[in-house]
């Protein structure tokens, strides 16, 4: 047993769980827990960002590039609102944060009594945010909860949990052991499973295999190439599972060639997705048979139909079945033009945004990180970026969280070690978070912000140019000058005015290892998704 503070637990138990950075902003029900990591500086760092809703985007970050839990620290009531925004974006990338929420003090809670930063059911608003979350009643209990907050990260479907924190058990003097992280066993593949979708597997002449962003890290990019060239099949990329596999792969392809390869596939087999539309429909997979592995039971039951479903963990599978597996005839040919026809088809009807991403893939090495932005650029990146190396692309998923952007990739850049990272945004999107331009200039994040000007929401200006006869309504934008704004914080600016600009300015950018903005100024683009609409029907 140890004398400390409930502020000096939270932080060590932290700390042995392998936190190096929290991601917050101090405030008064916070003190006990700032006080404490002051006295580990050396030990864990607090970056303050400008915005609360930036603690859990750059959490997120943090996560998507190094694997790691992030970990996020925003005080009770309008703290946890705004951070409420990075954490349904968490929430449904399956990204592990831990967010550490201020209360109002203990016994004061549900009390009603207009507490500073009071908000009622602040726990059940947490909770519709979080796999799991947690208020303790004393101080002794921190450290513990602390360790199954890491474990409930790092079982099952990885999701942000919370711990919701009282000023006066982050002050109280207590007598404690910490301990050390929860026993976390690794996921095993069911035989039973393994077995039903190996038999599919060596039936099929025309096997697919679907990823979704359930396939992430170094092993299943592997295991996931490995089992490709045993079935010679393709892999279908999500958009949240681009990056399970080097988009170089003669095997691999976008999302939307499942539609082409539905017309002759015999077995689909898709991993770490929910395998859904937009919409809430199961993807069409014409007459194939349809496995489902996922290790979220809700992500296996209806609107989808499989005719296997196996309830675990999908790197573990993907290990189980390239074992068992042995090589066997595939698609052949059919891949290589499969791959070509579509990449054809994007650079014919997208092919002033392809100019852009081309420009921007060339510049980055291939284990680069780039972080889209729902953006005209953005949008055809989830199907035009090639992605090489695993956790080196980040995208909001199903939440679509205009804004989340650049705090994502400041997150993203501060985990990123020597890996350049690559934000594109608009002058839309960039309106969330200008002010965290003093964030990247305060801690030399050397984050490049690629900024496409139009002065417009363009997908929203071009709907209702395109859809609604030209009835414009809160589609135009007044800009600040983005030059004298980036000098005024400090930040390294350049004009780029084609995508040949871009590449050039993004490489000068990556060897001053200084935070830089890059202005595009464009005109509103084709619609990115007009010839996929196309092939779907």
């Amino acid at each position: 047993m140890a004398k400390m503070t409930g502020g000096d637990a939270l932080t060590q138990a932290l700390i042995s769980e392998g936190t190096d950075t929290v991601f917050g902003i101090p405030g008064v029900q916070l003190d006990g827990l700032t006080d404490g990591m002051y006295r580990r500086q050396d030990e864990v760092h607090l970056m303050v960002p400008r915005h609360e809703q930036s603690t859990t985007y750059m959490a997120d970050g943090y996560h998507r590039v190094t694997g790691r839990p992030g970990v996020a620290m925003v005080v009770p009531g309008p703290g946890v609102l705004n951070a409420g925004a990075g954490m349904a974006t968490a929430y449904a990338c399956s990204s592990q944060i831990m967010l550490l929420a201020g209360t109002i003090p203990s016994t004061l809670v549900g009390s009603g009594l207009g507490a500073l930063h009071e908000i009622p059911k602040q726990s059940e608003t947490i909770e519709g945010l979080t796999k799991w979350t947690a208020r303790p009643t004393r101080a002794e209990e921190i450290p513990e909860l602390v360790h199954e907050g890491f474990r409930q990260m790092r079982t099952g479907r990885p999701r942000p949990v919370a711990l919701e924190l009282g000023p006066d058990l982050l002050h109280a003097e207590i007598d404690v052991e910490v301990g050390e992280p929860f026993a976390v066993e690794p996921p095993v593949a069911p035989e039973d499973g393994v077995a039903e979708i190996a038999a599919l597997l060596r039936a099929s002449r025309r096997p697919v295999i679907h990823v979704g962003g359930g396939v992430r890290g170094q092993r299943a990019f592997e295991l996931l190439s490995r089992l490709a060239e045993l079935l010679d099949a393709p892999v279908v990329m999500s958009e949240n599972g681009r990056g399970a596999i080097d988009a170089r792969d003669p095997h691999a392809l976008p999302a939307f060639s499942l539609w082409e390869l539905r017309e002759s596939a015999d077995a689909v087999v898709s991993f770490g997705s929910r395998f859904l539309t937009p919409f809430g429909q199961q993807l069409n997979v014409g007459d194939a048979r349809l496995a489902l592995v996922n290790v979220d039971p809700d992500d296996l039951r209806a609107p989808r139909r499989p005719d296997i479903s196996v309830n675990a963990d999908a790197t573990a599978v993907l290990a189980a079945l390239v074992e068992r597996l042995r090589p066997q005839e595939g698609w052949g040919a059919e891949i290589a033009r499969l791959r070509a026809e579509g990449e054809a088809r994007v650079r014919e009807q997208v092919a002033p945004q392809m100019a852009f991403v081309d420009a921007i893939r060339a510049a980055l090495p291939a284990d680069g990180i780039f972080v889209n932005e729902l953006t005209q650029i953005g949008y055809v990146s989830t199907y035009g970026f090639p992605v090489q190396a695993p956790r080196s692309y980040v995208w909001p998923g199903y939440q679509g969280t205009l804004g989340y952007a650049m705090p994502t990739a400041l997150g993203a850049a501060v985990g990123a070690g020597n890996r350049p990272v690559v934000v594109v945004t608009g002058d839309g999107g960039i309106g969330w978070s200008l002010q965290e331009f003093a964030t990247a200039k305060k801690y030399g994040i050397p984050l490049i912000t690629v900024l496409f000007e139009d002065s417009r929401f363009g997908n929203v200006w071009r709907i209702q140019r395109d859809t609604y006869g030209g009835r414009f309504i809160g589609s135009d934008l007044t800009n600040p000058d983005f030059e004298l704004l980036a000098m005024a914080f400090g930040i390294d600016f350049s004009l780029a005015q084609d995508a040949d600009a871009v590449q050039r300015a993004i490489g000068e950018a990556i060897l001053n290892g200084r935070p830089a903005v890059i202005k595009v100024p464009v005109d509103v683009f084709p619609s990115p998704w007009g010839f996929i609409h196309e092939r779907k029907h």
